[in-house]
């Protein structure tokens, strides 16, 4: 899931400006001495007075430039942008490159430097859009793909995750936090629960890494460690992880 690219199987499966004005010299010839004006007052030719007039407009271009906008305008462009993607299963190349954008610019105004080190990031996060394949499994009929919500939990405090498929599986898998700094952790997933009942143990290889890069109380991005993009909306923040 949005765990580094984790994906649960199913049981059928063995256990993704403007352009500044610039000044720009023109290239004149050189007089010959008999064609050189005189040292006299004589008023400068209209090229000199033409650069001087474009070097003395050069401020406009600050006046120009776009407006930055406000965490709470992006955030909505990125929702509507994701809303009918079906969690980015729908998603072309072009869909894949704006919202790719988008999620730039709005990690670009995140205040909330360490994460991990926050409480906005304990409780219930519905995935709503990921590139990863292994969590969209587009290569399968619609009808065998996960087609409910898909959440996943944090708890930062216990350093434990947790991911979890809704219908038809509703598989689980729970998982150890390492962290490698305040925004980034590696991920050791521990038990599989297949229906969510029945327990198995992770494999080994079953890890990876997960660095959220925007954070509010609304929203989260992350980014996994096989340059995967998981954007999510919080459910529920009373929600903890079982230990």
């Amino acid at each position: 899931m949005a765990l580094a690219s984790s994906h649960l199987a199913p049981p059928s499966a063995s256990l993704p400006a403007p352009r500044s004005l610039h000044l720009v010299r023109p290239q004149l010839p050189f007089p010959s001495s008999s064609s050189r004006p005189r040292k006299t007052g004589a008023a400068a030719p209209p090229e000199a007075a033409s650069l001087r007039w474009r070097a003395g407009v050069s401020f406009f271009p600050s006046f120009l430039k776009k407006k930055a906008r406000s965490p709470e305008e992006i955030k909505e462009e990125l929702l509507e942008a994701i809303a009918p993607l079906d969690r980015g299963a729908d998603a072309t190349p072009d869909d894949q490159e704006r919202i790719d954008q988008i999620a730039r610019e709005l990690e670009a105004v995140n205040t909330v430097k360490e994460p991990f080190k926050s409480d906005l990031i304990n409780g219930k996060w519905e995935l709503i859009y990921t590139t990863s394949r292994s969590i969209l499994q587009v290569q399968r009929p619609k009808f065998l793909r996960p087609n409910g919500e898909i959440y996943q939990a944090i708890n930062a405090g216990t350093l434990r995750a947790q991911n979890m498929e809704t219908w038809p599986y509703f598989n689980q898998v729970t998982a150890n936090l390492v962290p490698l700094n305040a925004r980034r952790v590696n991920v050791q997933f521990d038990t599989f629960k297949i229906f969510g009942l029945i327990p198995i143990k992770a494999p080994g290889r079953g890890r990876g890494e997960l660095e959220i890069t925007y954070l509010d109380e609304e929203i989260r991005i992350s980014r996994g460690d096989k340059g995967n993009l998981f954007i999510l909306k919080m459910v529920d923040p009373s929600y903890r992880v079982p230990v």
